[in-house]
């Protein structure tokens, strides 16, 4: 059921170094930004709009009858674009969740999508996200795959302590990929995007350790896998394999 007091918000912009002009590279007749708008609005978990710097994708997103909120150039972040986005739409405060989805997960389920909003059930959870557990030697030693350490909290939920590169934690046991997606209460927004970088974040360039470091609360839903992301010719290929274009 949709909510009135969640917002969906999608940070794009163009600057990809991999993979240029990225949100707005065809998949089966579509940009891709719109793809994830679609998959965003059929999780019917709140208002959905994509936050960015260029008309170009601003074009494409009306276009498809998605909502749009123009933002600075100059963000160093997909969560201070957000941010701004926020103000922007919601002046009168009345949105309490804020769900940040990035704008290259073209093929995430939308129930995946959802599935960022129970940890937030505990009103002791500032942040909440998403990970799946890591199966093969070679993502678990991948430095581009980013694991989450934290203790078990429930059935599925976990208790974030860390972030990391690296293979983590040592000995035997499950593993977790950290998928990007995030939800905040809005307060915890306002805090997290106030705060300066964090000697951490900056050592493994992994924003979420700053709110990690200045004591905030992050707990991870674990979710069955991992949304597929593009950022190189070859993601895109099979993107448009899965969705048929």
């Amino acid at each position: 059921m949709t909510s009135s007091r969640t917002l969906v918000l999608i940070p794009a912009r163009m600057a990809a170094t991999r993979l240029p002009g990225k949100p707005l590279l065809d998949i089966a007749g579509a940009p891709m930004i719109v793809h994830v708008l679609h998959r965003a609005t059929a999780a019917g978990i709140g208002r959905v709009a994509v936050a960015t710097d260029t008309p170009a994708i601003a074009d494409a997103v009306r276009a498809h009858g998605g909502e749009v909120v123009m933002t600075r150039a100059d963000h160093p972040s997909g969560s201070d674009r957000i941010h701004e986005a926020l103000q922007n739409l919601d002046p009168d405060r009345s949105i309490e969740t804020v769900i940040n989805l990035q704008g290259d997960f073209p093929t995430i389920r939308p129930e995946q999508i959802g599935a960022v909003l129970p940890p937030l059930a505990d009103p002791a959870v500032d942040i909440a996200t998403l990970a799946a557990e890591i199966h093969t030697d070679e993502e678990a030693t991948n430095p581009n795959v980013v694991k989450v350490v934290g203790s078990p909290i429930g059935p599925n939920l976990l208790r974030a302590l860390y972030f990391t590169r690296a293979t983590a934690p040592y000995g035997d046991g499950p593993r977790y990929h950290h998928i990007g997606l995030y939800a905040y209460r809005r307060a915890a927004l306002e805090r997290f995007v106030a705060l300066p970088p964090s000697p951490l974040e900056q050592r493994e360039k992994l924003e979420q350790l700053r709110a990690l470091e200045a004591g905030m609360r992050i707990d991870v839903g674990i979710v069955d896998s991992v949304p597929r992301g593009v950022d190189t010719p070859a993601d895109l290929e099979t993107a448009r394999r899965v969705l048929g274009g």
